[in-house]
């Protein structure tokens, strides 16, 4: 089956859909597909605060040329209360509490309102994400469909070339996989997995979406 085809069966049966993306080079395919499909899906974009710049500006050249609704969500939790009793920030503390505040917590909210989530998760990515399933239970009995799952790298940038779409400008710099400014490092050759240059040095592979909303 196609995207279309689930969009179509999830539309004809009454659910309500949304997407969530990171706006990377590794988001275009499927933010391209679903423009295609069905540009009225709401796609989600957890502004943490501690983006970079130029990934602001490209979600927003993105959504322009796409022509997507796109959805801002952020933790209500205040930066200045984001910090351990020694006053360090949590992303250099407790990155994981970091991201369930500032990712996992925003989200909480929209998963309340939807049946079905759309994610770009390829299982190549991670041993995490090689164990999930196209159509997979989340939290809040919404329904996660993963359209890119068994999509490569190689099929990534293939698709990307051929429809003549967009890079992230960071990738050109080094920055292969792009989150949060303190957590992600520049590379000389990317990592096998495309996301090391993410929490490098640390025990941490996953910010808690896709782990922490997900049923297994």
């Amino acid at each position: 089956m196609e995207i279309r085809d689930y969009i179509e069966r999830y539309r004809s049966e009454g659910l309500k859909i949304f997407a969530s993306s990171s706006f990377q080079t590794q988001s275009i395919p499927l933010l391209h597909l679903l423009s295609k499909v069905d540009n009225s899906i709401p796609i989600y974009f957890l502004n943490t605060g501690f983006h970079f710049p130029e990934t602001l500006n490209f979600k927003s050249e993105v959504a322009e040329r796409f022509g997507l609704n796109v959805v801002d969500v952020s933790s209500e939790v205040p930066k200045i209360h984001q910090r351990n009793p020694n006053g360090r920030m949590l992303y250099t503390s407790d990155p994981d509490y970091c991201c369930y505040l500032n990712k996992v917590q925003p989200l909480e909210p929209v998963l309340q309102e939807y049946d079905v989530w759309i994610s770009g998760v390829r299982a190549d990515q991670s041993a995490t994400r090689k164990k999930m399933s196209i159509e997979q239970e989340a939290q809040s009995g919404v329904l996660r469909f993963h359209p890119m799952l068994n999509w490569t790298n190689k099929m990534v940038y293939q698709y990307i070339k051929e429809h003549d779409l967009p890079k992230h400008p960071l990738e050109e710099k080094g920055f292969f996989s792009i989150g949060c400014q303190p957590c992600t490092i520049r590379m000389e050759i990317p990592a096998e997995d495309g996301r090391g240059s993410r929490w490098f040095g640390m025990n941490k592979t996953e910010c808690g979406i896709h782990t922490e909303l997900v049923k297994g």
